[in-house]
């Protein structure tokens, strides 16, 4: 295929993916019920939501619906991305790609589950509640929520896809074992900083709910990185 004709082959995949998630997207946004259900289940029981802007609730549906729509259909977005590159692939290339984007597309999720189900449950109750007087009181907006929930899901996320870039460095000879052995110490100091970041509650519980899981990552990806030189 020529250049021009490459570019046709992604314009038309790219069509493909944007039709999906804005189907998937009208889906999601005709049960606002369910959706919302779940956007606002990590939220305490005593905490209470305002809207202070007068198109604010229909502008957050509709951006919701869309992540959730994209959300619905990435199993497809990943899979158009991949039959585009495919055709330019070795046999031993395209089983290598299946893997990375395989095993990262499941550890990108289970990032996001754990950031939804403990870590940003925990945070949202620290934030809710806390005070820096007793004269002040908060006042939590829907559009606040909406924003803290949707960056630490995706920071937890990428977080989780260390031992997927470890493994493509080790596979193109960047990584080693003995460096990342040599440097564990240093690797701690900085996934405490990151889990210091993602949850700024400042107890000691939350901090290792959130630096525990990616230490595990890191000692996984030694392992990885060791059978990779193998």
């Amino acid at each position: 295929m020529t250049f021009w004709e490459h570019l046709d082959e992604l314009r038309r995949r790219l069509w493909y993916m944007l039709l999906a998630a804005v189907v998937a997207a009208v889906g999601c946004f005709c049960f606002k019920e369910q959706l919302f259900a779940v956007v606002l289940a990590p939220k305490p029981a005593d905490m209470t939501l305002i809207n202070v802007e007068l198109t604010q609730q229909f502008l957050i549906h509709m951006r919701v619906a869309l992540w959730a729509g994209v959300i619905v259909v990435s199993p497809y977005i990943i899979y158009q991305l991949f039959a585009f590159v495919t055709p330019g692939l070795y046999q031993a290339e395209r089983r290598l790609a299946i893997r990375a984007v395989g095993v990262g597309y499941l550890l990108f999720l289970a990032g996001v589950a754990l950031n939804y189900f403990v870590i940003f449950p925990i945070t949202v109750r620290f934030l809710g509640g806390y005070h820096v007087s007793s004269d002040i009181q908060n006042t939590i907006t829907l559009s606040s929520y909406i924003s803290v929930l949707g960056v630490m899901s995706l920071v937890m996320g990428v977080v989780f896809e260390l031992p997927v870039l470890c493994w493509l460095l080790a596979k193109i000879g960047v990584l080693k074992t003995a460096f990342m052995k040599k440097y564990r110490r240093h690797a701690i100091v900085v996934i405490l900083i990151i889990g210091a970041v993602i949850t700024p509650t400042g107890d000691p519980f939350t901090l290792a709910l959130v630096s525990i899981p990616i230490y595990l990552l890191w000692e996984a990806s030694i392992l990885i990185v060791k059978h990779t030189e193998r």
